[in-house]
């Protein structure tokens, strides 16, 4: 009984979350390995769980999942990215300056990534390519 429970609430919550998971990009490697994982650990019920939390790990909205950053940090630091100067307070929703800052692609290593990242005040940012707004630093 406490089996086909488990299995039921995993069942609910993956039928709750999958249309917002639909629309959302970045996060399908983050669901599949999510549930090979869970499958292996738990059986079918450990890979409805581990699809929708690797989901969630994997990235929401194109940004870069919790176990991506550091990663992904490494990377842009091994490639000696210029730093540009923001004399403001940066933060998520910052919109950069049109000319000076320089915006660079996502390997595709790191999923479906919809936006550019840069370098600012020494800090590793994404940035909407659209609008030059930050939607993520990178720590």
């Amino acid at each position: 009984m406490t089996n086909r429970l488990i299995h039921l609430v995993g069942v609910a919550l993956v039928a709750l979350w999958l249309p917002a998971a639909a629309q959302a990009q970045g996060i399908t490697g983050g669901a599949q390995q999510g549930v090979e994982q869970g499958n292996d650990k738990a059986g079918p019920i450990g890979g409805v769980v581990g699809g929708a939390v690797g989901a969630v790990t994997g990235g929401i909205n194109g940004l870069l999942g919790i176990d991506q950053r550091p990663k992904f940090r490494q990377y842009v630091i091994k490639r000696h990215v210029p730093s540009y100067r923001y004399e403001e307070p940066l933060g998520v929703g910052v919109v950069l300056p049109e000319e000076g800052v320089e915006y660079y692609d996502v390997p595709a290593d790191y999923g479906e990534v919809r936006y550019k990242y840069t370098v600012i005040n020494d800090e590793v940012v994404l940035v909407d390519p659209a609008t030059r707004r930050i939607v993520q630093i990178v720590e």
